[in-house]
């Protein structure tokens, strides 16, 4: 059979093998009690199953182990092995977390232990950076090795912030995935067949929990499928950073400007509300888009037109020159302000750009901005 042929057909099979694993991951993760229960902070109205990622994950290891390995020999299976323990790693710290909550700390130490893993036995590593027109910086090995845990540690935590509401973050890591996938096999300067097999067969693992998980939702990902998902991005995003150049650093950042976006305005709202950076709260994206009226599938929705934006400004800067990938770079933060003001993410209080607009525009509001400061 054409090996072509052979590999789309393993990856519809994957589809497949998720659709049919998830309904008994449902039923085992009711009987362990690895389910969330409806309070303040979540959306859900009834006790749902979570759980959801070690249906991803078994799907994924099938996949790639199984199927692409018996097609890619030996070379393949040594490759994917140590990805598959690394990510075991984060599935286990998951399924506890699901099962017993357990604290930031130990979640952290779960993903730190599975960063380091990654970083030694894996080729997901940053290694060299090189910034055109410059020159190729070799990175030493404690930069090398702090770089990596921290990509790794950012990228995890940042797709587990924004899982709030059904199918969001297994939607947005399909248009992420796919992206990476994309640029990873037409802009990476030695193509590697390797990395975008085993990205598509993670879009291929997700696609197929994704029926299961859309709203109204019969299984959630949990922290165990939240971790998973962002650890593999980070991971196979690194895997495009051998020899990186800057623009490939920045691509995957961009890919993931919802759930980074999301991350950096929370920990930066908590902190000027004095408030700590882990605290919870209900002032997420998504969060802000339901208060502004959004349907629960409007909102979702909305997200993913976001991600598809950013993962669109992603491939654009890898055919951008230099000017203008760094006018597209700019442009994209100012946007990126602009919305966060909009729908209140940084504080409702709390509008620069929108208050400085509206100064500039508003004759009346200029007026009584001036006359406050008068006064004062």
């Amino acid at each position: 059979m054409d090996f072509t042929l052979r590999v789309i057909i393993y990856l519809f099979a994957t589809i497949f093998i998720a659709l049919f694993i998830t309904p008994i991951i449902k039923a085992i993760a009711l009987k362990l009690g690895a389910t969330d229960t409806p309070d303040k902070r979540r959306v859900n109205k009834t006790v749902m199953p979570t759980m959801g990622g070690v249906a991803i994950y078994l799907t994924f290891f099938i996949s790639t182990f199984f199927l692409l390995g018996s097609t890619l020999g030996t070379s393949y299976k040594n490759y994917i092995l140590p990805i598959l323990l690394a990510a075991l790693i984060i599935v286990i710290t998951g399924v506890i977390d699901d099962i017993k909550e357990i604290n930031p700390k130990q979640k952290t130490i779960g993903i730190l232990l599975a960063a380091a893993f990654t970083y030694f036995f894996t080729p997901a590593r940053f290694d060299t950076l090189t910034i055109p027109g410059v020159t190729t910086f070799v990175l030493p090995g404690v930069l090398n090795f702090c770089l990596t845990i921290l990509w790794i540690f950012v990228l995890t935590n940042a797709l587990n912030l924004i899982d709030g509401l059904d199918g969001l973050a297994s939607g947005i890591s399909i248009i992420s995935l796919s992206t990476i996938g994309i640029i990873a096999y037409f802009f990476l300067p030695e193509k590697n067949l390797f990395i975008s097999l085993t990205i598509f067969a993670m879009v291929a693992s997700i696609m197929g929990f994704f029926p299961h998980n859309y709203h109204p939702a019969t299984i959630y990902l949990g922290d165990t499928g939240a971790l998973l998902l962002g650890f593999m991005i980070s991971i196979l995003s690194l895997q495009g950073l051998k020899n990186a150049t800057f623009v490939a650093v920045l691509t995957p950042l961009v890919i993931l400007g919802v759930p980074i976006t999301d991350t950096v305005y929370a920990m930066i709202r908590r902190k000027l509300n004095k408030q700590a950076i882990t605290s919870p709260d209900k002032m997420h994206l998504h969060h802000r888009l339901l208060s502004l009226g959004f349907t629960h599938q409007s909102t979702v929705l909305t997200i993913y037109t976001i991600s598809a934006i950013f993962s669109f400004i992603a491939l654009m800067l890898n055919y951008a020159s230099g000017t203008g990938m760094i006018m597209l770079i700019i442009a994209t933060f100012f946007g990126i302000e602009i919305l966060v003001e909009l729908i209140g993410l940084f504080g409702e209080n709390r509008r620069p750009i929108l208050n400085v607009m509206r100064f500039l525009g508003n004759r009346s509001y200029r007026q009584d901005v001036w006359k406050k400061r008068y006064k004062k």
